[in-house]
């Protein structure tokens, strides 16, 4: 016989509002190491102590609001990731952290544009599938791993937000432009902005592999 299929994410939640309490208990174990990750990240490690605060003011929340939460075109996570993103704002203005609603501006004022050779750096890189078998590149993919969090933390708050939704938590672009509250072309924009940003962000720091000379990488 073949498994009973798991029940979606609004099915769980209405039976959640309608009383039953392990409906909910799903629902947190299915996404709340996505959730986690996702306001750790976004809050960056100037603000990492909070993480655990605006985690559980999130799904307190969900469950202040099953009463009146019905479907409404978005599906739950998308809801979800909306609330923890708005808390996690809140969190980063009240620590006094400027939040700019323009994610397009650089600090000069002019449309960001990426370099001439923004993706040079990544185009003789080990394959991640190649390199679980080499010592080498395992550590160059994790210090590739560390630099990227760096980065992201260079990001504006609205792209950083996109970008994480999308590449780190897998949510499709409209669902993206759902959950930051913005039409599609915006979240569009604001993640391809975050890419070129991240894209020179890395190349800048991280030089190309090579397994002849690993003594001569640039750390």
């Amino acid at each position: 016989m073949n498994p009973a299929p798991e029940p979606h994410d609004d099915a769980l939640m209405t039976a959640y509002a309608a009383g039953d309490a392990r409906a909910f208990e799903q629902l947190y174990a299915r996404h709340q190491a996505g959730l986690y990750r996702f306001i750790r990240r976004l809050l960056g490690s100037a603000l990492n102590a909070q993480t655990d605060e605006v985690f559980q003011d999130t799904w307190l929340r969900v469950v202040h609001a099953r009463a009146r939460w019905e479907p409404q075109g978005a599906s739950f996570r998308t809801w979800l990731f909306t609330l923890a993103h708005h808390r996690a704002v809140d969190m980063l203005r009240r620590s006094g952290r400027e939040v700019s609603i323009d994610a397009f501006e650089g600090d000069d004022g002019a449309p960001w544009e990426p370099g001439a050779n923004a993706s040079a750096a990544w185009q003789h890189w080990p394959a991640p599938a190649a390199a679980a078998s080499h010592t080498e590149e395992l550590a160059f993919w994790r210090r590739a791993g560390e630099k990227l969090l760096a980065c992201l933390e260079q990001l504006p708050i609205p792209q950083r937000s996109a970008f994480l939704l999308h590449h780190d938590d897998g949510l499709a672009l409209e669902e993206v432009a759902s959950a930051l509250e913005v039409g599609f072309e915006t979240a569009k924009t604001r993640l391809r902005y975050a890419m070129s940003k991240l894209r020179t962000c890395m190349g800048a720091y991280l030089a190309p592999f090579s397994s002849a000379a690993p003594g001569n990488e640039t750390r």
